[in-house]
């Protein structure tokens, strides 16, 4: 499953877009995490703690969103997006979301983008000063 947060899949049509897909999980901070985080606090630096539970909670978040997605016969999910918000003392939701599609590979010939440095300036470039 393509997964990305433009609008857009670069080689890719949206032929049929099937609705918007969610995914989350809440999670609450943990008791050793934060007799470490105190301590960090103090020297500065990561909280690397809170950076794995952050992480683990987004992947959570992404697979629950794909499997929606699955569910609805997509085989993309563009425009995606997260969201955290706050459930009590020491728990949040993290949120991803996104637009469900079915996107086909762009046979069609791409038409080259000129780049502008390349470009010779008026008069051939040569002999000028």
């Amino acid at each position: 499953m393509i997964v990305v947060n433009t609008e857009w899949i670069p080689g890719y049509r949206i032929v049929r877009t099937l609705g918007l897909v969610m995914g989350n999980t809440v999670r609450a901070k943990h008791l050793g995490r934060d007799i470490a985080a105190g301590f960090k606090n103090l020297v500065g630096g990561e909280l690397k703690g809170y950076t794995e539970l952050l992480t683990e909670s987004r992947r959570q978040a992404i697979e629950r969103m794909m499997a929606q997605a699955q569910q609805l016969g997509a085989n993309a999910v563009v425009n995606v997006r997260f969201s955290t918000s706050a459930v009590t003392q020491g728990a949040a939701e993290l949120y991803a979301y996104g637009t469900a599609v079915v996107a086909q590979a762009d046979t069609r010939e791409a038409v080259p983008v000129e780049d502008p440095s390349s470009a010779v300036p008026p008069g051939g470039g040569e002999g000028q000063a």
